[in-house]
């Protein structure tokens, strides 16, 4: 993999991010090659101190891991004046802008996206926040949880009848980071057309919105509310799960002939022969009783017995897989959808990579870092800064690197000083 050319490679990508929206659009990028460069306000990205139930792997928080890999990391508040003239510097020459601040911040400290195309009329700028720069709603503050509220999502997720769910991730984040990322993509290969660099802004809630697959035609043309219905599809039936004896089984068996072999593995034909159509399975009567007949059955049976009834019949089933199953599964390994790797600050880390299997694929090299971790690599090399110049930065409070008494910003204990440096 690591002998395989990268796709992005040469694109240099500069971030004024925090928290997960922001700084995932940037890892699928830095994942592809891209070169990123994490710009951190003095307490740093908020996701160095959100961590599963307080827990702190070596200083590093899993929650800053996820969402950062393969990046260089500066400690510069772009509110400082001498910080912003650097940040000009490094405009001209780079290609990508993203920021997840509040609307209108950048603009305030003198980096809005009329001046950035100033500096380099190629710049692609970046900006996504909960509900886009424009707006009535424009500058409200929103986490994954209000995206998943206000976009509809969790309202149609939970049992029928009980109270809303939303999803046991940050999916809106992350999808909306994916659409960020195709949307950064786009307006390069448009700029290799044109030489034309352009201004993205994206809302999370209308990403939400976006993948709300029918939801939003079928209100229009019916006028109907979607309701919650757990885990039964309303536009394929059979599709759900089932409570076996050991444990839960997903069903699905949405054409004709895959209906017909579930039947038979049941021993209900009659069932066959009522609803056969898949039109007529999907109206609400008939689609209860069917469920119920399969649930019925399924309480009788184990999840291996099922499972073997869909490869002999022509039928979908599989068991609900925990995490620990996934995490050690053969089959993810082998793919390199989950990635093994030593990094030289916090040592062999095993976490999933970006899916696509491709001549050019993503790869994880290097995990988060400390605060200002590469400040002097990155100046150095990008900016041919001298470490006298660089040395008068950190006296004047431009740049700086962790607080020795805040360790979530700060390397491992055991750090040597040196593990994980690069050097101009």
């Amino acid at each position: 993999m690591f002998d395989k050319p990268e796709p992005l490679k040469g694109i240099r990508v500069l971030e004024v991010c925090s928290v997960v929206l922001g700084p995932s659009t940037t890892d699928y990028l830095a994942e592809f090659g891209a070169e990123v460069i994490k710009f951190e306000a003095r307490r740093g990205d908020q996701m160095r101190y959100v961590t599963p139930y307080a827990y702190f792997y070596k200083n590093l928080s899993p929650g800053l891991l996820e969402q950062n890999h393969n990046k260089y990391w500066v400690g510069m508040h772009l509110g400082h004046p001498k910080a912003r003239e650097i940040f000009y510097k490094f405009v001209k020459k780079s290609d990508v802008v993203v920021d997840n601040l509040t609307p209108g911040r950048l603009a305030k400290w003198g980096i809005s996206y009329d001046k950035l195309r100033e500096v380099n009329p190629r710049i692609i700028q970046l900006h996504v926040s909960g509900f886009g720069s424009w707006g009535p709603f424009t500058g409200r503050t929103s986490y994954d949880a209000i995206a998943q509220s206000e976009g509809g999502l969790a309202y149609i997720t939970g049992l029928e009848g009980r109270i809303p769910l939303k999803s046991g991730v940050w999916i809106a984040d992350w999808t909306t980071a994916l659409v960020c990322a195709i949307a950064i993509i786009a307006a390069l290969y448009y700029r290799e057309r044109t030489g034309e660099g352009q201004f993205i802004d994206i809302s999370q809630v209308e990403t939400v919105i976006r993948y709300l697959d029918w939801t939003w035609l079928y209100v229009y043309l019916t006028g109907k509310n979607r309701e919650r219905y757990g885990n039964r599809d309303l536009a394929i039936c059979p599709s759900d799960l089932f409570d076996c004896k050991d444990g839960w089984v997903a069903i699905c068996a949405f054409s004709e002939s895959e209906f017909r072999g579930l039947c038979e593995a049941m021993g209900k034909m009659e069932l066959y022969e009522k609803f056969a159509d898949p039109l007529v399975r999907l109206k609400d009567e008939n689609a209860r009783l069917i469920l119920a007949e399969i649930a019925q059955w399924a309480r009788e049976k184990t999840v291996s017995e099922i499972e073997e009834l869909a490869l002999k019949y022509g039928f979908s089933a599989y068991h609900v897989v925990d995490v620990e199953e996934a995490y050690n599964s053969e089959h993810f390994r082998e793919r390199k959808a989950v990635q093994e790797y030593e990094d030289p600050l916090y040592g062999y880390l095993v976490e999933p990579c970006y899916p696509p299997r491709m001549e050019t694929p993503a790869r994880l090299k290097w995990a988060a870092r400390p605060m200002g971790f590469d400040n002097e690599h990155v100046l150095a090399r990008v900016l041919g800064m001298s470490m006298e110049e660089i040395e008068k930065l950190y006296e004047e409070g431009v740049i700086y690197k962790w607080n020795p008494a805040i360790p979530p910003q700060c390397p491992p204990k055991d750090w040597d000083g040196k593990r994980g440096l690069k050097y101009p």
